[in-house]
């Protein structure tokens, strides 16, 4: 009793402020009732603007079209009767006829003249004829593409919502496509997101844009068309407003299906010189330490030898794409194709290096630069290694050793096509193929990677939603 007492006490006590509070809420009902109308009205009236602008371009525009037809029709009719004249009885030719009948040789001399000029000239618009005007109306088509797009974004201005920007670092393009985004002042200014996407092509029509609303910052994209462009571009929304789109982000799809393995630890795998991570998706070479410590023994040449370790699923048919990464550290890499029937021979080869059992100068080339790349070898691979992407030596490649040197890229694809039998090294960032050689794919076909010395390899991990469908909060 004492508590609802004093509860209601103080509700007397404030009787004045809910008062206020009253007449506060009825102002700002009434200013809520006055102000939507008046934005209405001018709503209203910016629409009515662009009505009466789209009004006078229609009116301006059917003119443009009404004229040239008239004209068109002056010119083409006058050239009707023109040939009108040019038959039997009609015109020139039977005022001619008649002039052939004149027995006054004076007269006669006098008209023919003229009208035998006349007659040539009527000969040659013949010989040479050509319609007075075209019927096509082809320059009057109107393009409106653009200015759909700019109604299309027609919305109540943003105050101040900042523009998305998509982090191409983050984004990337493999079996499907994760696109990230986020703000330039690092803070989230928006409720939701649409994110659209088009695939480019190469005849230049004008691209329906896919829609996706998202409600975190990033999203991945399925199905999409491989050996493809697609063009990228997102907007943030709070409440009824939205900000402007951000810039286009061009992507490009791998030329092939994504072809999934891991480095096989059993088949041909030197655990003393390779580790392998857990998930046998990252290997790096400890061949260097074991020099090291074998050193003692070595009293002459150097005793290094490639250390090959293959993918644990092979192909047979078909294209397949797959990407890894090669750290900027690694003194020699080599990657390709292996077949199955000539593995054998792979791991029994691994003395690429000069070692004890050749002099330094007993004439014996193990890999000479001058040495052209032999299509027909049993595991065609090319050479990486300090920062540098080196391509093959072929017939029809430049002597010049230097327009062969690439720098590395930050990851690095292989396409097999076993149907052409065909391999294909490509920059994975850009999708451009480095190099081609031809590969005997009568086998099953593996992965193949070489490691010496100091050097690391990482498999490209495929898109999952894990990498970010989720919400901040």
């Amino acid at each position: 009793q004492e508590k609802l007492s004093k509860g209601i006490e103080y509700l007397i006590s404030k009787e004045s402020q809910v008062k206020a509070h009253i007449t506060q809420l009825d102002l700002l009902l009434k200013e809520t009732e006055f102000n939507s109308e008046r934005a209405k009205q001018e709503a209203f009236q910016s629409f009515e603007k662009l009505s009466h602008v789209l009004e006078e371009k229609k009116f301006a525009a059917l003119k443009a079209i009404e004229d040239s037809k008239n004209l068109r029709l002056e010119k083409l009719q006058a050239q009707a009767e023109e040939y009108q004249g040019l038959l039997e009885n009609n015109g020139l030719v039977g005022y001619a006829q008649e002039v052939l009948k004149e027995t006054d040789p004076s007269c006669f001399v006098q008209t023919a003249k003229q009208l035998h000029v006349r007659i040539q000239q009527a000969t040659e618009s013949l010989k040479s004829f050509r319609p007075a005007a075209v019927s096509t109306f082809e320059d009057f088509v109107v393009d409106i593409a653009k200015q759909e797009e700019i109604l299309g974004d027609l919305t109540f201005h943003s105050y101040g919502l900042e523009i998305p920007e998509i982090n191409e670092l983050q984004s990337r393009m493999y079996n499907k496509a994760l696109i990230s985004w986020e703000w330039p002042g690092k803070r989230d200014t928006a409720d939701t997101y649409v994110l659209e996407y088009h695939k480019l092509n190469r005849e230049k029509e004008s691209a329906v844009w896919q829609e996706i609303d998202v409600c975190s910052k990033s999203k991945v994209i399925s199905d999409l068309d491989n050996d493809s462009s697609y063009a990228f571009r997102v907007r943030g929304h709070k409440g009824s407003i939205c900000s402007a789109w951000s810039r286009e982000v061009i992507l490009h799809t791998p030329p092939a299906p994504v072809f999934s393995f891991l480095f096989d630890d059993k088949c041909g795998y030197n655990s003393e010189h390779l580790l392998l991570n857990p998930r046998r998706t990252s290997v790096e070479s400890r061949a260097g330490f074991s020099l090291l410590l074998g050193s003692e023994r070595v009293q002459a040449g150097c005793y290094m030898t490639l250390d090959y370790i293959i993918g644990d699923t092979g192909v047979s048919k078909g294209k397949h794409f797959w990407a890894f990464h090669v750290e900027p550290y690694s003194y020699l890499v080599k990657v390709g194709v292996v077949s199955g029937n000539k593995m054998r021979k792979l791991f029994h080869n691994t003395h690429d290096v000069t070692s004890p059992r050749y002099e330094q100068d007993s004439g014996h080339d193990s890999g000479s630069e001058d040495a052209f790349f032999d299509s027909s070898q049993p595991f065609p691979l090319v050479t990486l290694g300090m920062k540098k992407f080196f391509i093959p030596t072929t017939p029809a490649a430049s002597k010049d050793a230097a327009s062969r040197i690439l720098p590395l890229p930050s990851c690095l694809g292989i396409c097999l096509d076993c149907d052409k039998g065909k391999v294909g090294f490509y920059d994975a960032g850009s999708m451009k193929c480095l190099c081609e050689c031809k590969v005997d794919c009568s086998g099953m076909m593996y992965p193949a990677f070489a490691l010496m010395g100091s050097a690391a390899v990482h498999l490209e991990e495929p898109v999952t939603p894990k990498y970010g469908e989720y919400d901040d909060n």
